[in-house]
């Protein structure tokens, strides 16, 4: 798939192909990353959203404010975002599975709340004025957009084969133990509190990576990148590709975006029509579209 990417662009520029795949990288990456807990581990968060916002800010404000490399101000982003998330994770994931739900979104209001507020640092609700410096990267200048589509190509690849990795390992099977049966689970000595902290703690540092490619994308970070609304869409995202699938949340963010593209060039309703067409989704398949067909596929095999 990686190689298909690189190789699209020497075939045929199209730079709104281009923009489309930079702006899927970090959707895929964020969606991806809430699905390690929603599908894997059982556990909604109405709240991840605030990581993805946190990474852009992190690394936008580093970039802004130091000298660093941009490498260094990526990984330093993605630490930071990994530390909060470790600390936001250790406050809720001893909550019950309703009130974890409304726990992240409180949070995640309230980080808001923060960026809108303190305008010295975060420039409001105008977000960070002055934009990014795109540096040069390993032999990348990340002021053309052909470098900067495969900078994030080829994070968000390897950002997923991370994921894929985490979520294939024995630690996945011990979350999936989790999510299926967690009284179970406990009997059997594994200590739920510290896997889910864990599970929270990867997930919100893969969504700030996410949020890293965002802040290049936009030469920036605004507040609406962290908002609840931010959240919706991956859950959207991966609803709609399926839970169940690894590759389900990559699928639905193709999906939304797309759609999202497509409709917005024809009604300034566009929010209505998605929904509809969202609704039409749940309805019509009861599952996201990667589950839908491996059930399908799986009934004709028998």
């Amino acid at each position: 798939m990686l190689i298909l990417l690189l190789a699209i662009p020497i075939l045929h520029r199209s730079p709104a192909f281009e923009d489309f795949i930079i702006r899927l990288s970090a959707m895929a990456l964020f969606a991806t990353s809430l699905n390690l807990l929603v599908g894997t581990t059982g556990m909604v968060s109405f709240g991840h959203g605030m990581f993805y916002g946190f990474g852009a800010y992190a690394f936008g404000l580093t970039m802004q404010l130091t000298e660093l490399s941009l490498p260094v101000a990526a990984l330093f982003a993605v630490a930071l975002t990994t530390i909060a998330a470790l600390v936001v994770g250790a406050i809720c994931v001893r909550l019950s599975t309703d009130y974890f739900a409304f726990i992240t979104l409180a949070v995640q209001m309230l980080f808001f709340s923060v960026i809108v507020s303190w305008q010295s640092l975060t420039g409001g609700d105008q977000g960070l004025r002055g934009g990014i410096p795109r540096r040069h990267i390993f032999g990348f200048d990340l002021g053309s957009q052909l470098h900067l589509y495969q900078f994030c190509a080829i994070v968000a690849v390897l950002g997923l084969l991370a994921l894929r990795h985490v979520s294939m390992s024995p630690f996945g099977n011990t979350l999936r133990m989790i999510r299926d049966n967690a009284e179970r689970a406990g009997f059997v000595g594994i200590i739920l509190w510290r896997a889910r902290l864990l599970a929270f703690t990867i997930a919100g540092g893969f969504a700030g990576m996410g949020g890293v490619l965002a802040a290049l994308f936009v030469s920036g970070a605004y507040p609406e990148l962290a908002d609840w609304p931010n959240s919706g869409q991956a859950i959207f995202a991966v609803m709609l590709g399926g839970i169940n699938s690894f590759l389900g949340p990559v699928l639905g963010a193709t999906i939304l975006l797309a759609m999202n593209d497509l409709v917005q060039r024809f009604t300034e309703y566009h929010g209505l029509v998605l929904g509809v067409v969202i609704l039409a989704f749940a309805l019509g398949l009861r599952r996201g579209v990667l589950d839908f067909i491996h059930l399908v596929w799986s009934k004709r095999a028998r």
